[in-house]
């Protein structure tokens, strides 16, 4: 999705670095839980990457207790479980992304697109209402 947060670290100005953006961030409920949202979608990608929860978590700046954590209540909300661990042992452990994971990512992203294009033109006047010189960090206008 084009509308992702900037990084002074990349060399970027810091006024670039405010420049406003849209984010979305949906998330699906059942009940209490948050069954499907951005955390867990990124958790499940990382996965994907890595091969492993823990070096997954590493790469999210989360402890891997958090990591196993939404994964556990991700793979109850789901009727099959998105991914698939094999315990540590003399070859080491191991985490996949099963078929079912591999489809959330995929439907998840496509959502999320898709809700960008739709709302393209009014992201667009919204943002536009944001003033560049004061940006978040801004005082309010009187």
């Amino acid at each position: 999705m084009p509308a992702k947060a900037t990084s002074t670290t990349s060399g970027r100005s810091a006024a670039s670095a405010r420049k406003p953006v849209a984010k979305f961030r949906m998330r699906i409920s059942a009940g209490d839980v948050i069954a499907i949202g951005p955390g867990k979608i990124a958790l499940l990608e990382a996965i994907a990457e890595t091969g492993s929860i823990t070096a997954a978590a590493k790469s999210l700046d989360m402890s891997y207790r958090r990591a196993w954590m939404l994964l556990d209540e991700l793979n109850r909300s789901l009727r099959a479980p998105a991914v698939d661990s094999a315990k540590g042992g003399q070859h080491g452990g191991g985490s996949a992304i099963t078929e079912t994971g591999r489809e959330l990512i995929a439907l998840y992203r496509r959502v999320e697109a898709t809700a960008e294009r739709a709302c393209r033109a009014d992201l667009t006047r919204l943002i536009g209402l944001i003033s560049p010189s004061k940006g978040a960090s801004g005082s309010p206008r009187a």
